[in-house]
């Protein structure tokens, strides 16, 4: 049972987060940057500890920011690395 909720939580925990970066690119269009929009600035505070260290350590492409789309791609296999493990815990365990 425990093992149940907690790949739950890290499904919904995966596609929270991919869907918040993914509205931050999307908003990231049509939002001056700089401005005091509340929906951005919530975006902003919830995908930037993902986004900031891959900015870091990602190549700059002129004015194309790579970085949410990377930020996505390893949240999703990530979270599904985690659900597999999860898993098989629990079915080794009895415990689904």
């Amino acid at each position: 049972m425990i093992f149940g909720f907690a790949i739950q939580f890290v499904n919904l925990l995966v596609y929270a987060l991919t869907t918040a970066i993914f509205l931050r690119a999307i908003f990231s269009w049509f939002v001056q940057p700089g401005s005091d929009n509340p929906i951005m600035r919530i975006l902003m505070d919830v995908t930037e500890p993902v986004i900031a260290p891959l900015r870091r350590v990602l190549p700059q492409m002129g004015m194309l920011d790579l970085s949410p789309f990377v930020a996505m791609i390893l949240i999703q296999v990530v979270g599904s690395l985690i659900t597999q493990v999860l898993t098989r815990a629990a079915f080794s365990s009895g415990g689904i």
